[in-house]
């Protein structure tokens, strides 16, 4: 089934921009099929770290993987309830504002109608996609993508976030009802680069965090006026908890902040102690996992472990130590896409990797297995390389599945050796 989408792509570049963009094509956080109208749009290059450059244990897991269906542009997937011995059924987006849901066991896609126009183009189009903490009785989702503004904000763009509701989910004309706008981006800015645009609901349901990118504009990071280089806490109607740390502020996007000074996250997740953790992409080097706590403030553009792209320097964290620094820095960066807690459930394929967080990356082609300690330290645990950049790693009951990035990518099943 085909889904019609109404598509926003970019004007023509000029030479210049056109060459830079080749010349940095497989980089961090732009997508190798997609340029954009940003003239800082593509992200820095580095040398390709090998999977022997960080600490490996001697019983490091190994695993083969099986393709299960292919995608054009797939940027996030999340898993529907299992019911008795039905096959797991994951959602899946792609960037160009397409919905599936896919039976894992025969590899059928199933387009979902419904889904919102999107602004597609450099790093923006169909987002993140979750499911609401009620949604065996409810049905109701969440998803992120990329909008085009209107009037005085036109050849703008920010990320928008709605509620819908999913119906006819076991038919083949599955659709998304009852839309409902939960938060968007204040102000929408030119290009289209680090909307970041995570989704994420608190262990216990009750709060909704949204990880808003600065939009390759640096300085909104730290600007308390605008909701650009922030994490939001909201609760899942978006009205805003009365414990958020600048909820006094007499400004009201304000009030939604839990932490300021993120450049682009595109991985959140909780561990088993119930704290938040996220990866930032870095310029130049310096990409980020970090322990997201109320109220701190994280730092950029005034400090970063990485540089410019012109190649001058930023102060590192050590140098402010009012910033609240990394965990993990990476130099090389892996440019990090996504995050997955592996938890053990009916299965059980990875004992090792047990409380552990997984991380799809981009330019490192890897999976990157990291372990956080009760100290709030952390480490990379084990890499492997994919041979291909992996914009979604998910662990759902004690199995892994993956997404390769790009046109023509797989969705991939991990098995233990």
């Amino acid at each position: 089934m085909t889904v019609s989408t109404k598509k926003y792509i970019s004007a023509p570049l000029t030479l210049p921009i056109i060459i830079a963009g080749l010349l940095f094509s497989n980089a961090a956080c732009s997508n190798q099929s997609a340029v954009s109208t940003n003239a800082e749009s593509t992200e820095y290059k580095e040398v390709k770290t090998s999977a022997t450059d960080s600490p490996m244990s001697s019983e490091k897991p190994a695993f083969t993987t099986k393709a299960v269906a292919t995608f054009s542009e797939p940027w996030a997937m999340t898993a529907l309830p299992k019911l008795d011995n039905e096959p797991l059924k994951l959602l899946v987006t792609q960037k160009s504002g397409e919905l599936f849901v896919v039976n894992t066991a025969t590899g059928v896609k199933t387009a979902i109608t419904g889904v919102p126009n999107v602004a597609y183009g450099g790093q923006g189009g169909l987002g993140d996609i979750i499911l609401a903490p009620d949604f065996a009785t409810s049905n109701n989702l969440y998803i992120s993508y990329a909008e085009a503004g209107k009037g005085g904000e036109r050849n703008k763009f920010g990320a928008k976030v709605i509620k819908a509701r999913l119906t006819g989910l076991n038919t083949s004309s599955p659709s998304l009802q009852e839309i409902t706008s939960i938060w968007q981006q204040k102000p929408k800015v030119k290009g289209q680069a680090h909307y970041s645009h995570r989704l994420l609901f608190s262990p216990d349901g009750q709060y909704l965090y949204i990880s808003s990118g600065e939009r390759q504009k640096k300085e909104p990071a730290q600007d308390m006026s605008m909701n650009l280089g922030k994490i939001i806490r909201l609760y899942p109607d978006g009205s805003v908890p009365a414990d958020n740390p600048f909820v006094d502020n007499s400004n009201e996007v304000v009030a939604q902040f839990w932490s300021i000074g993120h450049r682009n996250v595109l991985g959140m997740a909780f561990d088993d102690s119930g704290r938040l953790w996220a990866h930032e992409m870095g310029p130049r080097g310096g990409d980020e996992f970090n322990l997201i706590e109320s109220g701190n403030n994280y730092g950029w553009p005034v400090v970063s472990n990485g540089r410019n792209y012109s190649g001058t320097p930023i102060p590192d964290h050590d140098t402010h130590p009012k910033f609240a620094a990394p965990k993990i820095s990476w130099t090389p960066v892996i440019s990090p896409s996504s995050m997955s807690k592996y938890t053990a459930g009916t299965h059980n394929d990875f004992p090792a990797w047990r409380g552990d967080f997984l991380m799809g990356g981009l330019s490192s082609k890897a999976l990157i297995v990291v372990d956080v300690n009760d100290d709030n330290t952390a480490s990379e645990r084990y890499r492997y390389d994919m041979g291909e950049r992996i914009r979604s790693v998910l662990a759902v009951d004690g199995q892994v599945w993956m997404l390769e990035d790009g046109s023509d990518s797989n969705l991939l099943r991990l098995s233990p050796k």
